[in-house]
């Protein structure tokens, strides 16, 4: 007679299946890994010989865009990968059959939260990977240990934010709308596509919200300019804080039925009229 799995059983064959389902959605996998590398790409070639002037110095555009699309794949494949899919799933019935199954509700969940940072992770890696080898991405290795804390810090962060924001989202058709809605303004005042004003209106708008603080304290860990360790406490401190409130809303508000399912008093049948 055979056992039930163990915890950490359940969780990593829940992980493996989430990544092997989202590797078999081709609209996933592009908007998710494929579209941030096309736009590296696409913007070296276009704007990859000027720099940035900071306080420090000139840094070269190249590497700015390779952190910055770095960190906003890792958004990308937590934040707006969870708040697409989850719905559709929700819509289709599926998280209520899984539900109705003899595994927990927490491994479903948790497989499906940690395979979107298992993918963040592994995307961040390719990114990095191609900005050491095409565009002189300078490493300096004292800072990687905050590159990984920042980027693990982040990536839990923006998945509770996209399991708060799956929360709020009443069908699936309207949440691609939600994530754009919600997360490409903010890209663009947030030092991803270009580097806004640190004195203006934007820059106090960005950084209300986490993205910005996110992609500045994981570009630092591979600015040249930058001395030390190249963490951020205050950065992830702000960032966690707003994880942390995604997470209370995620758990306070999450259901795993559709959007106007009828409830169970309501699918009883009708008493047949009596004469």
């Amino acid at each position: 007679m055979s056992s039930f799995p163990s915890t950490a059983a359940l969780i990593v064959r829940q992980t493996r299946y989430q990544i092997l389902y989202f590797l078999r959605v081709p609209v996933a996998l592009f908007f998710t890994i494929i579209l941030p590398i096309v736009m590296l790409v696409l913007f070296n070639a276009l704007f990859g010989d000027n720099t940035i002037t900071t306080d420090e110095g000139e840094w070269p555009i190249r590497q700015f865009y390779t952190g910055g699309l770095a960190a906003y794949t890792a958004v990308s494949a937590t934040y707006s990968n969870l708040g697409n899919m989850v719905p559709i799933r929700r819509d289709e019935g599926i998280l209520k059959r899984w539900r109705s199954t003899p595994l927990p509700t927490w491994a479903y969940l948790a497989g499906l939260i940690l395979s979107s940072i298992v993918i963040a992770v592994v995307s961040v890696l390719l990114m990095l990977a191609m900005g050491v080898v095409l565009y002189d991405l300078q490493v300096d290795w004292v800072k990687m240990p905050a590159a990984a804390v920042t980027l693990l810090i982040g990536v839990a962060s923006f998945a509770a934010l996209g399991m708060a924001l799956v929360s709020v989202i009443k069908t699936a058709s309207s949440s691609a709308a939600m994530v754009n809605a919600t997360i490409l303004p903010l890209a663009f005042i947030s030092d991803v596509f270009i580097a806004t004003d640190d004195e203006g209106f934007l820059h106090r708008v960005a950084t209300f919200f986490p993205l910005k603080p996110f992609v500045n304290a994981f570009q630092d860990c591979f600015n040249p300019f930058i001395d030390g360790s190249g963490f951020s406490p205050g950065r992830l401190a702000f960032v966690a804080a707003w994880g942390a409130v995604g997470l209370l809303i995620a758990i306070k508000r999450f259901s795993w039925e559709p959007s106007g399912a009828p409830s169970r008093r309501g699918r009883r049948s009708k008493p047949a009229p009596t004469d």
